[in-house]
């Protein structure tokens, strides 16, 4: 614009200067330079009008956001949740109704609701709602199966109905896998909504731990006694969870002790896969989410984009947590102050129960640089390496007991997190 202002201030320059001052006839030189200059003033008023519409219109279209709107989640109708916002109306059963006829894959996946017999108590409450343990007749009354049930709380908005069926497809999607939190079903033909995921009784891997330093010898079937051998295979089974997620293209985000539920036969399962449904909806987390800052990768604390390498380096927190039995990481460094205490290269040191072919696998995915940290499958064929050797005898002992407020001070974590993490599913 500036330019055009410019261009025509030199065209009536050069129109004054060439033009030759008459002094026979001083009219003319009146009245031509005023025509000219009327002209140019016309001209230099279409311009500034011109100028000012086009500030206008600038302004009156949507800049760029900090933050990206919510995408929509996999073939589910983003139009019937108005402009994607979280519109505050009661849900009504149309509405659901709605939903899942723009989503007929869930009908193979309802479970019946007359048989979900009872329920037996709330665990806790999660993100979307109140996170409960049922029975499930599967047929033979005298064997009821023990399921959980995530309900979406009411009244809820209709894009809290699409994210929430959303999360249940993100499961289907995923399949079945042994180290995996697995899917039974939903109910969502109508009020209120649940989805349906197996119950490991036993708890999480943190817990399970924690108990691990009792005096205890065994308790409901499970023992809790835990060797450097068994450290390795609860270890091969979460990086077996994580393989299959790279194959997805997809990461965890919050690799840890309290997201791992413990089977009695010590079968662990990778839970807690809401940021990895972030991943797969938005191809990215998103910074609303807040994870437990010991826990993260050098990139993850520096809010660069990150991946499967980032879940090697919380592996490595992982194997601490094991070893110590579920003692805090970093337990003299404030969380706060992580990030500084990482850059100055600082890890870990070896914590008197580990032997150094562990700690050496720590190191390893404790490497600043991603590229210099093993994949999911390059860790576990270490690991298998190192089981073979492993003591299978000595238990692993640590005499005091773990109070959980001052975990989690430690830790830098909630404490209502500390306990059966079904709410991030």
């Amino acid at each position: 614009m500036n330019a055009r202002l410019g261009f025509f201030f030199i065209i009536f320059s050069s129109y004054v200067i060439a033009y030759p001052v008459i002094q026979e006839k001083q009219y003319e030189v009146i009245i031509v330079p005023t025509f000219l200059v009327t002209i140019f003033l016309i001209l230099l008023g279409v311009i500034l009008w011109l100028f000012i519409r086009e500030q206008r219109t600038q302004q009156q279209r949507p800049g760029p956001r900090d933050i990206a709107p919510v995408p929509p989640s996999r073939d589910l109708s983003w139009e019937a949740a108005g402009h994607g916002g979280n519109v505050a109306l009661p849900l009504k059963e149309t509405s659901v109704e709605n939903f899942l006829g723009a989503t007929p894959a869930l009908a193979k996946l309802q479970v019946p609701r007359e048989q979900l017999s009872e329920v037996l108590e709330q665990i806790c409450n999660g993100s979307y709602g109140p996170i409960l343990r049922a029975n499930m007749n599967t047929g033979d009354a005298s064997k009821p199966k023990s399921v959980i049930l995530k309900a979406l709380k009411e009244p809820a908005g209709l894009h809290e109905v699409q994210d929430f069926l959303g999360r249940i497809q993100f499961h289907q999607y995923l399949g079945k896998h042994k180290n995996l939190v697995q899917l039974e079903g939903c109910c969502t033909e109508q009020l209120p909504l649940y989805m349906v995921l197996e119950d490991v009784a036993h708890g999480d891997l943190l817990n399970f731990l924690w108990t691990c330093r009792r005096d205890v010898m065994t308790m409901d079937g499970l023992l809790y006694d835990l060797t450097e051998k068994q450290v390795y295979h609860i270890g091969k089974q979460v990086l077996l969870a994580l393989e299959f997620l790279q194959d997805k293209h997809l990461f965890h985000g919050d690799v840890a002790a309290r997201n791992i539920l413990i089977q009695s036969d010590l079968t662990a399962k990778l839970c807690g896969l809401g940021l990895a449904y972030e991943v797969y909806t938005r191809g990215a987390i998103s910074s609303t989410q807040t994870i437990p800052l010991k826990w993260l990768a050098p990139e993850r604390l520096l809010l660069k984009p990150a991946g499967i390498r980032a879940d090697v380096w919380s592996f490595g927190i992982l194997l601490y947590e094991m070893v110590t039995l579920g003692a805090p990481p970093y337990p003299e460094v404030p969380p706060a102050s992580i990030l500084q205490h990482l850059q100055k290269r600082k890890i870990m040191k070896r914590p008197s129960s580990c032997t150094r072919t562990m700690y050496g696998i720590m190191k390893s995915c404790w490497c600043w640089r991603e590229a210099g940290r093993p994949s999911p499958r390059e860790l576990r064929l270490r690991l298998e390496v190192a089981i073979k050797t492993a003591d299978d005898k000595a238990v692993l002992q640590v005499p005091e007991l773990v109070v959980p407020e001052l975990y989690a001070a430690v830790a830098g974590i909630r404490v209502e997190s500390l306990f059966y993490n079904y709410s991030m599913l």
